[in-house]
């Protein structure tokens, strides 16, 4: 099959996200928390989403980074692999113990049309997964769906920033980067990696290999990041939270209406209509058992 230009084959999907990690310009990846969201993202022009662990764990009244969304991750992604979009889906720590569960979880999300996963490296308690035991989580994914984009998280920087401690030195993470790169990860993410100078020299050090950065409101411009060579965006939570604070925001102020909120009761009427949402179902058009096998 050839392209509508006539330049060439049109890339297969795992090529095609591929690609958007060695384009001109950094991809910018939202990340959905329900089929809603994630279609009217589609709908936008966003040609890759994500998926946000806090989002779908804390829309189904369950706490992140345990494992106890796993069920809810799964539903999602195969529906959302019926979007004419990429799809990378957020398995927290991979939501198993073995390599081998975990292994099998995303052959199962392969097998569905999801293009890549997120790995965590951190857990619960606050601490970091052995390296060892990561990397052969990392190793078994990418020997059972080879060609499944994944992207090694460590949260060397996140937990500090969690706890409100000191962020550790570049040294300590690039330890764990290295690591995960010889058992063959694809892109390498550290949230809460804010300073400019340690993202510039990562991006450097990791040269042909994507660098995913976490978009922090107030440090972070997307094109300052591009300068810097960061080559994967991700919104993480923000369209999440935001979502949240402006829907209680509106309610707030349609009860308690205030001279100075009167903008934004005049946006509200401008939002998405009824039949507009109601419209986002019909995007999802293929069933999910047609999905091309990994």
């Amino acid at each position: 099959m050839t392209d509508d230009t006539g330049d060439g084959p049109v890339p297969d999907r795992h090529t095609a996200f591929h690609r958007l990690h060695h384009a001109e310009r950094p991809l910018l990846l939202p990340n959905a928390w329900d089929h809603a969201s994630a279609a009217a993202l589609v709908r936008r022009g966003f040609p890759a989403i994500g998926t946000t662990s806090l989002g779908v764990a804390a829309a189904a009244g369950l706490p992140d980074a345990t494992g106890a969304a796993r069920e809810g991750t799964l539903a999602l992604a195969r529906g959302l692999a019926r979007l004419p979009a990429l799809v990378s889906v957020d398995i927290e720590g991979g939501f198993g113990e073995r390599p081998e569960e975990v292994a099998a979880l995303t052959a199962a999300l392969g097998r569905a049309g999801v293009v890549g996963v997120n790995i965590e490296d951190g857990r619960p308690d606050g601490t970091l997964a052995p390296l060892a035991r990561q990397c052969a989580v990392i190793a078994a994914v990418k020997e059972r769906v080879p060609r499944l984009f994944v992207n090694a998280r460590t949260d060397t920087h996140w937990l500090a920033a969690l706890d409100g401690g000191t962020p550790p030195s570049l040294s300590t993470t690039a330890e764990r980067i290295e690591a995960y790169l010889r058992a063959g990860a694809d892109g390498i993410f550290v949230p809460a990696l804010t300073d400019e100078q340690d993202i510039g020299a990562l991006a450097d050090d990791l040269g042909e290999t994507p660098l995913n950065i976490l978009f922090a409101p107030g440090r972070h411009t997307y094109e300052r990041l591009a300068e810097l060579g960061v080559r994967r965006i991700s919104c993480g939570s923000l369209l999440f939270r935001a979502a949240l604070d402006r829907a209680v925001e509106l309610a707030w102020t349609i009860a308690h209406p205030r001279p100075e909120a009167r903008n934004g009761l005049d946006r509200a009427a401008d939002l998405l209509s009824y039949a507009e949402a109601q419209s986002l179902a019909g995007d999802f058009t293929q069933d999910p058992a047609e999905a091309t096998p990994a």
